[in-house]
């Protein structure tokens, strides 16, 4: 059966490591026969959460902010798979990746039955360096009813622009895309 992928590449560089493996996850999750979409948040205007509680009061079906995060909802809404792709900068989420999720607060209770995958790198080689990312990412899990932790790529060791391009994450990324 068909998938409705959603990627959301939350690296500053564009075309940085993280995101060349979202790309290869995207190739084999095509090749597979699924339906894919790649976000790139660098290129998005989404403000911070300014905790106005309008959502709260709005049963979370709007946020007060006018802004394209209103369009990522929606299309997180639809998308049957999630997946988060973040560089590691000092042991956690990159900010952007931080500032989505926090918006998230006007529909997360809407975000249901999602399966997510991850994608970290980091200039680290050791995989623990990546423990607190994935940590605070199934935080936000644990706030969504019915959502699957279902993989995760740990690329250690890239920090230059493509040097994961000779590394076996390649492959990794693209097979995890396939298996969806």
């Amino acid at each position: 059966m068909s998938k409705n992928v959603l990627i959301i590449s939350s690296s500053p560089r564009k075309g940085g490591n993280s995101d060349i493996l979202c790309d290869e996850f995207l190739r084999g999750a095509k090749e597979a026969g699924n339906s894919v979409e790649k976000i790139f948040l660098r290129d998005k205007k989404i403000n911070y959460c300014t905790g106005c509680g309008f959502c709260n009061t709005n049963d979370n079906t709007a946020c007060s902010q006018k802004d394209e995060m209103t369009e990522i909802l929606e299309k997180m809404l639809k998308a049957d798979v999630i997946v988060f792709a973040t560089p590691i900068y000092f042991y956690t989420i990159c900010g952007q990746l931080k500032t989505l999720i926090d918006r998230c607060c006007a529909m997360y209770t809407r975000i249901v039955n999602k399966e997510f995958y991850y994608i970290m790198t980091a200039a680290d080689v050791s995989q623990h360096a990546m423990d607190r990312a994935v940590i605070e990412l199934q935080g936000f899990l644990y706030c969504l009813s019915g959502a699957e932790d279902k993989g995760i790529i740990r690329a250690t060791g890239v920090w230059q622009k493509d040097e994961v391009k000779s590394t076996k994450y390649m492959q990794e990324a693209y097979q995890m895309g396939k298996n969806v």
